[in-house]
C-alpha cells in the first residue's frame, strides 16, 4: 500500500526524483539502518509515511561528521517523507514531520536531512520549517541537469554547535 501511494503522488510532487524506480520501490521505502516508521491515515486510509534512520548507515555520513564534527551515530535522519494526493494542505506532511523529529530527539541525536535541490518544492518546505543548508554533494545518480541534494539541519543543532 505504501508504494502504491508513493507511485500516486510522485508526479505533482517529483518524489521520488526518479519513476520508476530501477530497483523494488519496497527498498525506497523500507532502508537499511532504519530506527522508526509511520504512516498517517484519514477516515481509514493511507495518507503518509515517514522514516527516520541512522545517518551512520548512509552515503552521507561523512559529510555530517565532517560539518558538524560529530560521528555520524549523533544524528538520525528523516530519510523519508511523503503525502498522499489531496492530504498536501491537511498538514499531514508537518505531523509526520514533527513524528520523526521527536523519535529523534527521544533517541538522543540530533536530526539531519538530505534533498534534491534545495529550491525545490521539498526543499523550500523544510526550510520554511527551520532547517538549513549545511552543504551540497552530487552523487553519481543524479542525472546532468538536476539540482544537487542539499543536506539539512535543523537551526536549533547549527546553534548548539
Amino acid at each position: 500500500m505504501l508504494a502504491e501511494l508513493l507511485g500516486a503522488q510522485q508526479s505533482t510532487s517529483g518524489y521520488p526524483h526518479f519513476w520508476p524506480l530501477d530497483f523494488p520501490v519496497e527498498d525506497f521505502i523500507a532502508r537499511p539502518g532504519e530506527l522508526g516508521a509511520w504512516v498517517a491515515e484519514v477516515d481509514g486510509e493511507l495518507a503518509g509515511h515517514v522514516a527516520v534512520t541512522d545517518v551512520a548507515v548512509g552515503w552521507g555520513a561523512p559529510l555530517w561528521s565532517e560539518i558538524l564534527g560529530r560521528p555520524g551515530e549523533g544524528f538520525g535522519e528523516v530519510s523519508i517523507l511523503f503525502v498522499g494526493p489531496g492530504h498536501g494542505a491537511a498538514g499531514i506532511g508537518g505531523a509526520l514531520l514533527g513524528r520523526a523529529i521527536d523519535e529523534i530527539r527521544a533517541l538522543g541525536r540530533d536530526p539531519v536531512l538530505e534533498v534534491v535541490g534545495e529550491e525545490t518544492h521539498a526543499g523550500l518546505y523544510y526550510r520554511k520549517r527551520g532547517w538549513r543548508v549545511i552543504g551540497h554533494r552530487r552523487p553519481a545518480w543524479l542525472p546532468d541537469g538536476a539540482p544537487d541534494v542539499a543536506f539539512m539541519v535543523l537551526d536549533q543543532v547549527l546553534a548548539t554547535k
